[in-house]
């Protein structure tokens, strides 16, 4: 790995990262094909949170947050922090302390591989967090790792600059080039999943609002009525 910053990125268009942010992690990755997924290994610490924002990244060593404050200088405002390690590692790398210091520069939330700490404080600050652990294990600084570098998470990569949308389903990445792609195919399915929603509302049954009953008969379904004991 490179130990690198790199400075002056270019991020993708925020006021089209914060109008999908509006339409939801799940509708968006369906529009998109099912991609940008980060797994469901990243967990919200506080309910009821859905933002975005672009990504600034930084990779850390187990139980190092040095490359975190690192990150912080390159962060401004309408960013989402994106912080991995070079192994897993679940310590407490993040708290209220950086939360605050990226607050001050306008930044959204945090997304991370490993492990966060001061939870109720991050809360009562409205800081959004998705994080793999909540560990009051604190950390060390003193191993260079990389900020602003491609990173995989959740077998996803993210650039920097991506647009990165969080809410209680999770996280999905949009490649920074695809957002106005990705803005129009979201729109476009939650104006169908409106229809839908009328329809099952109105009582039609999924199975006939989605085609399914050729679908059960030609996986050879059938229905038989209830034999009971005279």
């Amino acid at each position: 790995m490179r130990k690198v910053i790199v400075t002056k990125v270019t991020r993708a268009d925020l006021t089209v990262v914060d109008q999908l942010a509006e339409l939801g992690v799940a509708t968006v990755h369906e529009a998109i094909g099912r991609a940008g997924y980060l797994g469901p290994g990243l967990r919200p610490i506080q309910d009821g949170m859905r933002i975005g924002g672009t990504a600034v990244t930084a990779v850390c060593w187990p139980g190092d947050n040095l490359m975190i404050h690192a990150a912080v200088e390159q962060c401004q405002a309408g960013d989402l922090l994106v912080v991995t390690t070079t192994s897993p590692s679940t310590d407490g790398m993040f708290g209220e302390l950086l939360a605050t210091s990226l607050a001050a520069r306008g930044v959204r939330g945090l997304v991370t591989t490993a492990g966060v700490r001061d939870v109720a404080e991050l809360r009562a600050m409205g800081f959004g967090v998705w994080s793999a652990a909540v560990s009051a294990q604190g950390t060390v600084k003193e191993t260079a790792g990389a900020v602003n570098v491609p990173v995989s998470v959740g077998g996803q990569i993210i650039r920097p600059g991506d647009a990165i949308l969080a809410d209680d389903d999770g996280v999905v990445c949009v490649p920074r080039a695809d957002v106005g792609q990705a803005l129009a195919a979201s729109r476009a399915r939650l104006a169908k999943e409106e229809k839908s929603r009328k329809a099952l509302a109105d009582g039609q049954l999924g199975l006939d609002l989605y085609g399914l009953r050729d679908k059960l008969a030609a996986l050879g379904v059938s229905y038989v009525e209830e034999e009971r004991d005279e």
